[in-house]
């Protein structure tokens, strides 16, 4: 008798690990993916995911579901044939992509140890192809309300801080000053601070004093905008508070400001405007902005 052996796979699992800095996101774009999938990920998608055609002679199952089972966290799968790929959050760390096959005949793979390297050229594609459409999907100018989230009230230990909105003009004014005052060595006190921005917007004492800006501060703090050095009471931006700064500094100075004083005060002729670039971006923005206030009133 001829008798030998092999060792082959039955079942297989693959996947790909998307890991944060922080947790924050991870449940936000999951969440959006799961309804972006619901809705988008038709049968035709998830075919040209896994690299097949659908024809008359297709078995096995096709669709995408939504699942929690008891209690646990959600799981979205993109069913083909005998496999699936799914997306869940693990440990609110990272946000895995898994692919799993119960019948490798599927994808023309052969099910022996000594294949696992096609096998796992193939998964990687099918992954990669599946977080493809999903980063497309996800990148648009309306998935993460930034502003929205910043605007909210934060707890921290025992104190609530109420959230810091775009229309605030003594944060805006307190963070032009910090950010003309990022490079000083050691930060700024508060009176630094206050002096500065008295000085600069011109305010009298009796509209801004000292413990204004010392809630200011603590506000900004609690948000993760400011940073004190060391144990010392001098302040600085974080690299976060920077980043968000700039956004509330330059929308108003250079996108809020011209746009609304020629919406509110005089829109300039464009048939009579002067060969400026700069004018010539302002009008296609102004237009641009129109024509999406039409859109949303149509909406």
């Amino acid at each position: 008798m001829n008798l030998d052996r092999f060792y082959a796979i039955n079942q297989i699992e693959y996947c790909r690990n998307f890991v944060f800095k922080r947790h924050f996101p991870i449940h936000r774009i999951f969440e959006r993916s799961c309804e972006i999938g619901l809705w988008r990920l038709t049968a035709n998608k998830i075919s040209e995911i896994f690299g097949t055609r659908i024809t008359k002679k297709l078995k096995g199952k096709l669709h995408t579901t939504l699942e929690q089972v008891e209690h646990g966290h959600h799981i979205f799968r993109a069913y083909f044939k005998n496999a699936f790929v799914k997306q869940y959050e693990k440990f609110s760390t990272f946000l895995r992509n898994e692919i799993c096959s119960n019948n490798l005949s599927d994808f023309n793979l052969k099910k022996g140890l000594e294949h696992l390297a096609a096998v796992r050229e193939k998964f990687l594609a099918i992954t990669d192809r599946f977080a493809t459409f999903q980063a497309q999907c996800l990148n648009v100018h309306v998935e993460f309300p930034l502003l929205q989230r910043l605007a909210l009230p934060i707890t921290v230990a025992t104190a609530k801080y109420p959230g810091i909105k775009i229309h605030d003009t003594r944060m805006i004014r307190l963070m032009e000053v910090l950010l003309h005052g990022g490079t000083t060595v050691g930060g700024w006190t508060a009176k630094q601070i206050h002096e500065a921005v008295r000085t600069t917007f011109e305010i009298p004492i009796a509209r801004y004093g000292l413990n204004q800006l010392r809630y200011d501060l603590r506000k900004m703090k609690a948000h993760g905008l400011v940073e004190r050095d060391g144990k010392r009471y001098a302040y600085r931006l974080s690299d976060k508070g920077t980043k968000f700064a700039l956004t509330f500094v330059l929308f108003h100075q250079r996108l809020f400001g011209p746009l609304a004083n020629s919406l509110f005060h005089h829109q300039p002729d464009s048939a009579a405007r002067p060969k400026s670039k700069l004018e010539a971006a302002y009008h296609t923005a102004d237009a641009a902005i129109h024509k999406i206030i039409q859109v949303l009133e149509t909406a």
